[in-house]
C-alpha cells in the first residue's frame, strides 16, 4: 500500500484575508468547473447541518497553491465564505476533499 503524503502547504483560514488572489480561473476544462460547484454546495451542506470540515486547496495570486482544513458557511458563483467570516473566490479553488 501506497503513502501519500500532501506537500502543499497548509494555512490557518485566519491567514487568507492578508493573500492575493488571480482574476483567472484556475481550471479550465468546464466540467472540472461543474464538480467544483457541486463539491463547494456539498462543503456548504456538510458545513451547515453536520459543522464538518473540509479541506480546499486553492491557488494565490503569485502561483503557490496553499490548503486549508476549515467550514464551509456559504458559497455563491463568484466567493466560499468560510467560518472566520473570510472568503476565498471560487475561481482560485482547484479542488475539495471530504474525509
Amino acid at each position: 500500500m501506497e503513502t501519500y503524503v500532501n506537500t502543499i502547504p497548509m494555512l490557518e483560514k485566519e491567514q487568507i484575508p492578508s493573500l492575493r488572489f488571480g482574476r483567472n480561473d484556475v481550471l479550465t476544462d468546464p466540467e472540472n468547473r461543474k464538480k467544483r460547484m457541486w463539491d463547494l454546495n456539498r462543503a456548504t451542506s456538510l458545513g451547515n447541518v453536520y459543522r464538518g470540515k473540509v479541506e480546499i486547496t486553492f491557488q494565490t495570486d503569485d502561483g503557490e497553491l496553499h490548503r486549508v482544513d476549515t467550514t464551509v458557511w456559504a458559497v455563491d458563483d463568484r466567493f466560499m465564505t468560510l467560518k472566520a467570516g473570510c472568503a476565498i473566490p471560487v475561481t482560485s479553488i482547484v479542488g475539495i476533499e471530504f474525509f
